[in-house]
């Protein structure tokens, strides 16, 4: 909860005061009753004025207060961050205050407020941890400040520090897990599946003399002949593809699972597959629809990862139907060279009438990789045994969906697009195993 704030500088009186002040009254009443006494109220009153105004004086005196704020500029959606706090003191005493940063209402705060004493002459730093609950443009305020008179009779309330602007992206700690883990040669650890073995691919990159283990359809038989000893061709995945992601912005994706929307889920694996697939010398682009239209070419490059985030950080899906025909249409319009198609959704039985011939469109010219998310309040309810008749309706009605789901999924596959049946914590792997698996296969 944040301190009570009733003005810049305004001075309110503190708990202490109002204690003192209740016994000064209570002595009254028995001065009133015994005149004998009445000589120290009058002196007790005296004194008290006197610290108050002494008290007050110096509480007048703190002007050489200053804040100072370190935080990223960029912040992981849903990932709480550490914001430090620098409070200079530059008076010749020391200051206690009560400090509450000025970080946006909407995210969730933990080590605020925060009494501090701040050294005569010095500084105190206070760390926070603050977790964004949504992504877009946001600004730290100044930090509001009660800060308590030497005899903690009085309490002034200030507000110090910059104005920040801050912005909220979608969750990239993966890809530094991802980055780590890659430079330490332990993606498996991670679950990432990399079925390489040496020298072979779809590319070919050079020749290099025969190593014991190298597959005889590797041998260059002419190069060998001209030098005399076995010479082996070297081949790499093939680079310079191109993978656009469809984003659905249609009402399923603002379905909530383990605190985020699908929508958020399915950001946080486009990023990650994003950053494989530049590593892996492929261009990145993107495509929304059913809701707000972003498009953006794919590239390549570091700085195509930077772009990804900054053209989505404040994209939201939207109560509208999800057009998936309507998509397609506008994706080969807008490019129409090979890509890997990459559709995140939530998929119903009812989809089939404009998800199919989509599907068929796009296959055309693309290669389709599918993910369909699924509610985890699906399987908890079929795992949660049966009792009573409410319990086998929600039963049976649960079953009977996933099998319409079920059959959807199906059809595609039978359609020659490759369909995953995820939750939503799933979907960053699965999607970068499925994607190396096809880079492997020459399939993209």
């Amino acid at each position: 909860m944040k301190p009570r704030v009733e003005g810049n500088g305004r001075i309110v009186p503190g708990r202490l005061l109002l204690g003192l002040a209740a016994a000064w009254a209570a002595f009254a009443l028995l001065a009133a009753y015994f005149p004998a006494l009445l000589p120290a109220w009058k002196v007790a009153g005296g004194s008290l004025g006197l610290l108050l105004l002494l008290d007050l004086a110096a509480l007048l005196a703190f002007r050489d207060l200053r804040v100072e704020r370190k935080a990223p500029f960029i912040l992981p959606n849903g990932v709480a961050s550490s914001i430090r706090l620098k409070i200079h003191n530059g008076h010749a005493l020391s200051l206690r205050l009560t400090l509450h940063d000025g970080h946006p209402g909407a995210m969730e705060a933990h080590g605020q407020p925060h009494e501090v004493t701040v050294p005569a002459r010095g500084w105190v730093e206070h760390t926070y941890r603050l977790r964004p609950a949504s992504r877009g443009a946001f600004a730290f305020g100044p930090a509001d400040l009660l800060v308590k008179s030497p005899l903690g009779l009085f309490e002034r309330a200030l507000r110090r520090g910059p104005i920040q602007p801050l912005r909220v992206y979608p969750d990239f700690s993966a890809v530094r897990k991802f980055a780590l883990m890659a430079t330490r040669g332990r993606l498996a650890q991670l679950g990432v599946h990399r079925k390489r073995r040496r020298g072979e691919g779809m590319e070919f990159h050079q020749l290099r003399e025969y190593r014991v283990g190298d597959a005889l359809r590797q041998i260059d038989w002419k190069a060998s002949a001209r030098v005399r000893k076995l010479i082996s061709r070297d081949y790499q995945d093939e680079r310079d593809q191109r993978i656009v992601f469809l984003l659905d912005c249609g009402r399923r994706m603002r379905a909530l699972d383990t605190g985020l929307s699908h929508f958020d889920h399915t950001l946080n694996a486009m990023l990650l597959l994003s950053y494989v697939a530049l590593r892996e010398g492929d261009g990145v682009g993107l495509m929304s629809f059913a809701g707000p239209e972003r498009w953006l070419p794919p590239m390549k490059g570091p700085a195509t990862l930077d772009r990804i985030m900054d053209l989505v950080h404040d994209l939201e899906p939207e109560n509208r139907a999800t057009d998936y025909l309507a998509a397609a249409e506008s994706l080969v319009t807008r490019f129409p060279k090979r890509a890997l198609i990459v559709l995140v959704t939530n998929l119903r039985d009812e989809d089939d009438d404009t998800l199919r011939p989509a599907m068929t469109l796009l296959q055309k010219r693309h290669r389709v990789l599918l993910a369909s998310l699924r509610e985890r309040a699906l399987d908890e309810a079929v795992a949660a045994p049966v009792r009573g008749y409410d319990s086998a309706l929600l039963h049976g009605a649960v079953h009977h969906y996933l099998a319409e789901r079920k059959g959807a999924l199906d059809r595609l596959a039978a359609q020659g697009v490759p369909a995953l049946d995820l939750l939503p914590e799933q979907l960053p792997l699965a999607l970068v195993n499925r994607y190396l698996a096809l880079k492997r296969g020459g399939e993209l």
